[in-house]
This record gives structure tokens, C-alpha cells and sequence, in this order.
């Protein structure tokens, strides 16, 4: 899955990659390193299997400029026979306000729709206001947690379903 995706001024493609490759952890380390500068902790992604996004159960996507310069990730992978969960979704400061985490958000759906999935759970933090203004515009909204132990004051769990693709993979 290769999207070559120009705005005014800009151009990126997002492909899928292995969770695992050096563009994907400096991004997903980045991710982890602001989450402990907001909320005190945050899960760990080098605890994740990197084979848990492998397709056909999930996708991890990095966004890259021409050059080749990371700007962008996430990832989604099965939660339950027909439910995919969103990860590690992460736009570089650089790179945002530019829709890119929008294009990574529709990329990630559209390839867990292809995939058989039919609705999509994800968390992210209280404090994340553009990412839960991302979520909410794009249809998601608040379900109950469904991560034991997470703690409500800090973690936000969304979902919502995902609709028949007129398109294939």
C-alpha cells in the first residue's frame, strides 16, 4: 500500500512497514517520550510484538517526505475477530497541521476494512486535544475502557464502525 498525498505546499507517501524498522521506532520512541512528558507514563512500544502488525491482523504506516524524512506513523492491529485497534498514530511536530494524521487515520481504516475488520477501537490521552478533535471529527466516540487498569482521568477509549468499502485492497 504505497499513497503519494500532495497538500499546498507539501508531499508525502505513506507505505506499510515493518513496526520494528529504525524510521518506525524514532517515531513511535518520539510518541513515547512526549506521553511521559504530558501524563508521568505511557506504555512502553518497544513491548509491543512488532508481528501483531503484520497483515493480514494489522498494518503499521509511515509517512515519509521525498527525501525520505519520517514524518509520520500508526499502526492497527486485531483486537477481536472483527475489530481492529488504532496505535501508535504519531504526526512529527514539524509535520502537523497539515492533515497528515487525518490521511494516516483514513489509511489505516480503509486497510483494516480490506482486511474484514468492521469497527475500530483506539485510546489516547485526555490531554490530547487534536487528536481527540481528529477522532471525534472523523466519527469515533467515547466507548467504555477496554484496557484493564488504564486510569480513566488520564485515558480516553473511542471507537466506532467501520462502513463498507467501495474500493479493494
Amino acid at each position: 500500500m504505497t499513497h503519494l498525498l500532495p497538500t499546498a505546499d507539501r508531499a508525502w507517501t505513506i507505505t506499510a512497514v515493518s513496526y520494528d524498522g529504525p524510521d518506525a521506532c524514532g517515531l513511535t520512541q518520539a510518541l513515547h517520550h512526549e506521553q511521559i512528558a504530558t501524563y508521568g507514563r505511557a506504555d512502553d512500544p518497544e513491548a509491543t510484538d512488532p508481528a501483531e502488525f503484520d497483515p493480514p491482523n494489522g498494518a503499521f504506516l509511515l509517512a515519509t517526505r521525498a527525501d525520505g524524512t519520517a514524518l509520520a506513523c500508526g499502526g492497527w492491529r486485531t483486537a477481536a475477530p472483527t475489530t481492529a485497534e488504532i496505535k501508535r498514530m504519531y504526526v512529527s511536530p514539524a509535520a502537523r497541521g497539515h492533515g497528515l494524521g487525518r490521511q494516516i487515520l483514513k489509511s489505516l481504516e480503509d486497510d483494516a476494512r480490506w482486511q474484514g475488520m468492521s469497527a475500530v477501537i483506539l485510546e489516547t490521552g485526555v490531554s490530547n486535544l487534536a487528536a481527540l478533535a481528529l477522532y471525534t471529527n472523523c466519527g469515533y466516540a467515547l466507548i467504555a475502557p477496554y484496557v484493564a487498569g488504564r486510569d480513566p482521568r488520564i485515558n480516553r477509549a473511542l471507537g466506532k464502525a467501520l462502513g463498507p468499502s467501495a474500493e479493494g485492497p
